[in-house]
């Protein structure tokens, strides 16, 4: 069998010839194999040796084994024994390639055209002249579409008439309804368990990206994707639609019957996850470098754009940018929605659907539809469908936010929900009632999405674990972006707010780290936005403002002399505490909650890339009077080079995320504080303070504090009841400041995030792949597998 075939190509040092067929062939020749006993029989040691003592019989294993596939794929797997050779050759290449990537002098092997590869005879043409990989990619491609082994026959008869697998038209045997094909075949479990085998290989050829390490220059691609995705596959359309419909379509429920995946076993799920991995990858494309792939195209009869810019050349980006009708747009928010809304469902309605585990993959997903497809992007923030998008990712950010295995999934979180802040009608959504009540750890309220925004990212921030520092001033941005939009705060997220400003505000705070002073400025933009724009439904926020009022005079008179500075550090060694729970009446969290927990010791996790700086992932805009947004170019004053210490002068324009590099490295557990040797000054300090944005604020206090006071001076209040009415009357009409522009800061991609999102897609791959453990104990470099 084949186990002991391995051991024959191992322990010999005489080269098998490749021409010795019996040899060979009892490498696949086994009837009931699965993967999982090819993964036992062939042990990792074992695989290695023979690369070390006996190259050119693992090369020739390889060779065989693709050319096996090959044929498979030229007859069209007619016969049961031809599908479990195919089906084996799958099994031993997914068992194998980790082995040949992981030794740079084996990675160029696959991309090598084999001398003497012809079949012998008149048949030396440049077919057989193709690198191993290509060969290899065109037979999966196909068998993907082979008729009775992966796909429904169309033809209804005996073997002699069976479909030529070249002459079909795969377009017309996608796996799945949706976009771009509307009929749904008959389920096959077979089918499905086929073609996961299939994608299960696909995934791991693409997986040599793991065993390069991160680089900035994201221009490396991957030269597996590359070929797979070109035009030289030409099952790329139909594939590339099979994967999104079977994604989209799937519905974890059961045929939507509560509790129904009880009874049935459901082949569908391991096709589903396997599909979202392939598809993910194919996607992992750096906009930044190129032309943006977004084409506005006028709506023609097909499901893609058949117009100009071509877009790039990975035809999977391409398609997927070029998607345009409603009813696909539909089909696919409503589908990704659905599956990521699922563990939700479990909460309270614990067992009735079957529980998916692939949300960390639909999240990349969703992140490649907004980025690559504007239209998109747009579509889904048309209607409070977005909701159903939010709703699910803050349960997630609060589920995690204790869990240091679960960094990832935090940052991928926070990154979609900078991307949605970025338009205007992100912010607007916000106002809709939130009434679903997922049972969340998190405070009782009534009130908007906006408030469970703001609720959320407070508790992220107070109770979130020290590596999610970095994640603050995205945090805050989103906060800053829709707060022009917000209509009426609860009282509970006006307190969050506030306290927030009171932790941010304290000097140890400000004066222990160059960027702290940041987070300070970008709360008092978001009162600011909210006082200008929204005063009229917001007494809430005002009546907060007021009641903490010294918060504000405290940071007007914030002390700058040396001894002031030394005595605010001095406070910060008694109060190691990142952010005081203290002054923050939580209140009773949600009926049916449990509190976010932190990972189970021995979780294995991987690491990640450091994240650019806010100034580098946003960009600033202006909304115009029309609600029209333009581009603002960056001040003159660049941020000095990273990870030095600025010099007081170029801190001056706040947002600037110099020096915040260093601390952004994940490799180090604690995230300290200290850059080099930085110290504040009081230029440093004065630098800043100066260009706090109080005037509003100031202005604010100064007209309603004495009138507040008069009223419950003259009738003895103390109720904020009839002080709230009296704000909700109130007007400021004339009283303040000229309002000021709005600015947003838009998401931009850059080389950095790219980098970023490669990391965690195949961290999170990597992880998830653990039956059959495919790259486990391999010499990976893209990341570090860590023991939490």
């Amino acid at each position: 069998n084949g186990s002991s075939a391995f051991v024959t190509v191992y322990v010999s040092p005489q080269p098998v010839e490749a021409t010795d067929d019996a040899f060979w062939d009892q490498f696949w020749a086994d009837t009931a194999t699965s993967v999982q006993d090819v993964f036992a029989l062939v042990p990792a040691a074992e695989i290695r040796a023979v690369r070390e003592e006996s190259p050119s019989n693992l090369a020739t294993l390889c060779y065989k084994a693709v050319e096996k596939l090959v044929q498979g794929a030229e007859s069209g797997c007619h016969t049961e024994k031809e599908r479990q050779i195919v089906l084996n050759c799958c099994r031993l290449l997914t068992r194998i390639l980790p082995y040949i990537f992981e030794d740079p002098d084996w990675r160029g092997f696959f991309w090598s055209t084999v001398p003497g590869a012809g079949r012998g005879g008149g048949d030396e043409d440049d077919e057989n002249a193709r690198p191993l990989a290509e060969s290899l990619l065109l037979a999966v491609a196909d068998l993907l579409f082979c008729p009775d082994f992966t796909v429904q026959s169309h033809r209804r008869s005996t073997v002699d008439t069976a479909e030529d697998i070249h002459s079909i038209d795969s377009c017309e045997y996608i796996w799945e309804a949706g976009v771009g094909f509307a009929h749904s075949p008959q389920p096959n479990y077979i089918h499905d368990l086929n073609r996961t085998e299939l994608l299960k290989l696909l995934l791991t050829c693409f997986s040599e990206a793991m065993y390069l390490p991160p680089s900035s220059d994201s221009s490396n691609t991957n030269p597996w994707v590359q070929f797979f995705c070109s035009t030289e596959n030409r099952h790329a359309l139909p594939l590339f639609t099979s994967l999104l419909n079977v994604v989209c379509a799937y519905d974890p429920v059961g045929y939507g019957i509560p509790y129904n995946h009880l009874l049935f076993s459901d082949y569908r799920e391991p096709l589903v996850e396997e599909a979202a991995q392939v598809l993910i990858v194919t996607l992992d494309y750096d906009s930044s470098t190129s032309s943006s792939p977004t084409v506005d195209g006028t709506t023609t009869g097909t499901a893609m754009d058949d117009v100009d810019p071509p877009g790039p050349d990975n035809l999977f980006v391409n398609y997927l940018s070029r998607i345009h009708r409603e009813e696909d747009f539909q089909f696919i928010l409503k589908g990704v929605a659905r599956l990521l809304s699922n563990p939700l469902v479990q909460t309270y309605l614990p067992n009735s659907a079957k529980k998916i585990q692939f949300h960390q993959e639909l999240l990349v997903l969703f992140w490649k539809l907004c980025d690559f497809n504007k239209k998109f992007l747009f579509f889904v923030l048309k209607s409070s469908d977005v909701l159903d998008i939010l709703v699910p990712i803050l349960y997630f950010l609060n589920d995690a936010r204790a869990d240091q295995s679960r960094v990832g999934l935090m940052h991928i979180g926070v990154f979609i929900l900078l991307l949605l802040s970025g338009e205007r009608n992100f912010g607007v959504r916000l106002n809709k009632p939130y009434s679903v009540r997922v049972p969340m750890d998190i405070p009782v309220f009534t009130g908007t999405h906006a408030d469970l925004l703001i609720i959320v990212f407070h508790k992220i921030i107070t109770s979130g674990h020290q590596r999610l520092q970095p994640l603050f001033d995205c945090l805050l941005t989103i906060v800053v972006n829709v707060s022009p939009y917000l209509k009426s705060l609860s009282m509970v997220a006006a307190n969050k707010l506030l306290h927030l400003l009171e932790a941010f505000s304290t000097t140890w705070f400000l004066f222990s780290a160059v960027q702290n002073h940041h987070l300070v400025f970008f709360l008092l933009e978001v009162f600011n936005n909210i006082i200008q724009y929204q005063f009229d439904g917001n007494s809430n926020l005002v009546y907060a403002v007021i009641r903490k009022r010294n918060v504000f005079h405290q940071l007007a008179n914030l002390p700058t002399d040396s001894q002031a500075i030394q005595k605010g550090l001095q406070r910060k060694k008694k109060a190691p505490e990142p952010i005081s729970r203290t002054n923050s009446q939580d209140g009773v969290s949600m009926e049916g909650s449990r509190p976010a927990a932190p990972a189970e010791p021995g979780t294995l996790k991987t690491s990640l890339v450091a994240t650019p700086g806010i100034d580098k992932l946003t960009e600033k805009s202006q909304v115009s009077e029309d609600g029209t947004m333009r581009s603002l170019e960056p001040e003159s004053s660049q941020p000095s080079p990273e990870g030095n210490p600025p010099s007081a002068g170029s801190d001056g324009e706040p947002w600037s995320g110099e020096a915040s590099q260093p601390r952004r490295d994940r490799r180090r557990l604690s995230s300290t504080s200290s850059v080099g040797q930085w110290t504040p000054t009081p230029d440093w300090v004065m630098s800043w303070k100066s260009k706090l944005p109080l005037q509003t604020i100031m202005r604010l206090l100064q007209v309603l504090v004495p009138q507040v006071e008069k009223i419950c001076i003259d009738k003895g209040l103390t109720d904020e009841s009839e002080i709230l009415k009296f704000l909700q009357h109130g007007t400021l009409v004339g009283l303040l400041p000229v309002p000021h522009p709005i600015l947003i800061r838009k998401y931009q991609a850059n080389s950095g995030t790219a980098m970023w999102f490669r990391t965690y897609m195949w961290g999170v791959i990597y992880l998830r792949n653990v039956d059959p453990p495919i790259w486990y104990d391999t010499d990976v470099k893209l990341f570090e597998i860590q023991r939490v």
